[in-house]
């Protein structure tokens, strides 16, 4: 595919976005609750609906979890019970138990949500931030919060989950950055600083991603106004004027304690804490659009360059692997390693495994997803 070609997807895929954010959701309301036990089919006054062998946006090579997904998986999580649970772009949570893959229903939630972050707290509820707002899973029901509850924003869409090291869990949404204690949520302002000719693509007050890095620095990822650095009362701006090669930016850090920062526009750099190394400006690697960033457990830091394919730097070197190499598709939107250390990749084509030395259709490897 030629960059030209390339641009178009991404335009196309933004333009996606942007459609599912301003629709309007027909459900408000209280918090809500349903029973992990209850049967997972919604029942109307005419039929069942139906979500298995649904039509796909894409062509699609390796399994879409039995054609419960419509495009793509965007975030994907094993929790410590061993359940896999995958986030769509809209076509909500899909849940394995270990005997069942199911789609989870939760009364007065769209069927139609996008999951873009999945974390699990120290009591082992699951999280999930969703273009429906905040849901937890207590191991037998589903709570939803939204903004009666404290979410910022009219009709907060949950995009950064994580937690830091003293249980908060922080919350970035359309609306910007909140953090819950367990009964409340608190607003997290940052600063009014802009950078120059910003153009947010959802939001200006968008948090895409929140970290706490080792040092207890927390971390925000803005809708096109760099990364905001926060510890002990101060922020720091990082923009494309300081470091970055690009002010649409998201960062992962490794267990070395490197900060690596994937963009929209500038590629793959990595910051030692003093130093910016930009490997896609360097001519290191190619593609300017990357991100899902993940270490296995070998050390490997793995990341994905839009319409190019996925890298995997071991330290020393860049290994680049496509579709020539058994790749689903070049075109990757999450990368996550589960307990058994097999690498899954969800992209635009359907869901595959790299079991360390070959890429093949998820399904071969784990039969329930077919």
């Amino acid at each position: 595919m030629t960059n030209i070609q390339g641009k178009k997807v991404s335009i196309v895929r933004y333009l996606i976005l942007i459609i599912l954010t301003l629709q309007i959701s027909s459900c408000t309301g209280q918090v809500k609750e349903k029973s992990a036990n209850d049967p997972i089919e919604i029942v109307t006054d005419k039929k069942p609906l139906i979500f298995r062998n649904s039509i796909t946006t894409f062509p699609q090579i390796h399994t879409n979890l039995n054609g419960m997904v419509r495009e793509f998986v965007r975030s994907m999580y094993q929790d410590t019970k061993g359940n896999y649970w995958f986030g769509t772009n809209g076509n909500g949570i899909i849940r394995y138990s270990g005997q069942t893959l199911e789609k989870i229903i939760i009364e007065g939630i769209s069927i139609g949500m996008r999951v873009m972050s999945i974390v699990e707290d120290k009591a082992g509820h699951i999280w999930f931030g969703t273009s429906e707002g905040l849901i937890k899973y207590d191991g037998k029901h589903f709570t939803s919060f939204s903004k009666k509850e404290g979410l910022p924003g009219e009709d907060p869409e949950i995009w950064g989950l994580t937690m830091d090291k003293n249980g908060l869990i922080w919350v970035g949404a359309n609306g910007g950055v909140c953090h819950f204690d367990g009964k409340k949520f608190t607003p997290f302002l940052l600063p009014e600083t802009k950078v120059e000719d910003s153009k947010p693509r959802l939001s200006d007050k968008l948090v895409f991603k929140c970290m706490e890095d080792r040092n207890g620095t927390m971390w925000f990822a803005t809708d096109g106004n760099g990364i905001f650095k926060y510890k002990n009362g101060k922020f720091t701006h990082l923009t494309s004027k300081n470091g970055l090669t690009d002010d649409n930016a998201g960062f992962f850090e490794d267990k070395k304690g490197n900060i690596w920062i994937g963009t929209l526009f500038g590629g793959t750099s990595k910051f030692d804490g003093t130093t910016f190394t930009n490997f896609t400006k360097d001519g290191i690697i190619k593609g300017e659009e990357t991100g899902g960033f993940l270490e296995d457990r070998k050390g490997n830091i793995w990341f994905s360059a839009e319409n190019v394919g996925v890298y995997k730097y071991d330290g020393t070197n860049f290994t680049l692997y496509t579709t020539e190499n058994g790749l689903t598709s070049n075109l990757v939107l999450s990368i996550y390693e589960d307990n058994k250390g097999q690498l899954w990749f969800g992209t635009w084509q359907g869901m595959c495994i790299f079991d360390g030395e070959k890429f093949v259709n998820a399904n071969h490897k784990e039969p329930w997803t077919n």
